[in-house]
C-alpha cells in the first residue's frame, strides 16, 4: 500500500531502525483504532559493548536520550496521520508513566504490538528481542484507523534452550521459560524482582537508585552478534 510504504519511509528517515504495522483489533484499548504502528531505535554498539558490568552511566544516558527521540518519533508518527485525515494516538513514554508494574487498560504493550507486527520476539527476559540487534533497542508505538499493511504475527519465542539472560540476572527475575502469545508476563519472569535488583545495582554502580540494569540486554546471544558487527 502507498500509505504504508510513505509512512515507514518517514518513521526511517526521522531515525527509526525499523517499522512495522500490526492489526491489533482484539487488543485495542481505544475503539476504532485498530492497526498499531510500532518502531523501534537500537543502542549504539559502542554503549552496549561496555556492558560487562552493567549499567553504565552512558547506557542509563542513552536510555534517556532514546526515549526522548521515541516520545518525538511517536508524536511525529500521529501528526503524519492526522494530516491523512486518520484518526491516531501516539502511545508517548511521557503520556503513559513507567515501565515498572502492570500496564493500565488505556496503553497496549509496544511489544505486544510488534510481536504482532512480526518484528521479533518476547525473549525470557521479557524484553523485545530480534534476531538482527537482540534486545539493545527501544519500542514505541502509535494507534491507528488508517489501512495500513499489517505483517504477519509471531506468536512464540525464538530463544530455544538458550539461558544466557537467566545466568547473567541476578535478581532472579527470568525463570527460564519460553514466552508464546497466550503467557502473561509474570508467568515467566518477575517484574518485582527485577525492579529490586536495578535499585540495588544501579545505586552500586550510578551511585542513585534507578530501575536500571541491562544485564539481559547484554547477555543475549543475538545483542553480542549485533555488537560484534564492523
Amino acid at each position: 500500500m502507498a500509505l504504508s510504504l510513505k509512512l515507514k519511509k518517514y518513521l526511517l528517515k526521522n531515525g527509526a531502525t525499523e517499522v512495522g504495522f500490526a492489526d491489533i483489533t482484539q487488543f485495542t484499548p481505544k475503539e476504532g483504532l485498530n492497526v498499531g504502528v510500532v518502531f523501534y531505535i537500537t543502542y549504539p554498539k559502542e554503549i552496549i559493548r561496555n556492558m560487562q558490568n552493567a549499567p553504565t552511566p552512558e547506557y542509563l544516558q542513552e536510555l534517556i536520550s532514546l526515549n526522548t527521540r521515541l516520545d518525538a518519533l511517536g508524536m511525529e508518527c500521529e501528526e503524519f496521520l492526522i494530516d491523512k485525515g486518520y484518526d491516531a494516538y501516539a502511545q508517548t513514554k511521557k503520556r503513559l508513566g513507567s515501565d515498572f508494574g502492570e500496564f493500565n487498560s488505556f496503553e497496549l504493550p509496544h511489544k505486544t504490538i510488534a510481536t504482532r507486527a512480526g518484528l521479533g520476539w518476547i525473549g525470557k527476559s521479557a524484553l523485545f528481542t530480534t534476531k538482527d540487534y537482540g534486545s539493545a533497542l527501544r519500542l514505541s508505538s502509535v494507534l491507528t484507523d488508517a489501512p495500513l499493511e499489517v505483517g504477519k504475527p509471531i506468536l512464540k519465542s525464538r530463544c530455544g534452550k538458550c539461558m544466557e539472560c537467566k545466568e547473567a540476572c541476578l535478581g532472579g527475575a527470568i525463570s527460564g521459560l519460553n514466552w508464546n502469545y497466550k503467557l502473561k508476563r509474570n508467568d515467566f519472569y518477575d517484574d518485582k524482582k527485577c525492579e529490586k535488583y536495578a535499585l540495588k545495582i544501579s545505586e552500586e554502580n550510578l551511585g542513585k537508585a534507578d530501575t536500571v540494569c541491562g544485564k539481559c540486554i547484554f547477555a543475549c546471544p543475538h545483542t553480542q552478534k549485533y555488537i560484534k558487527k564492523l
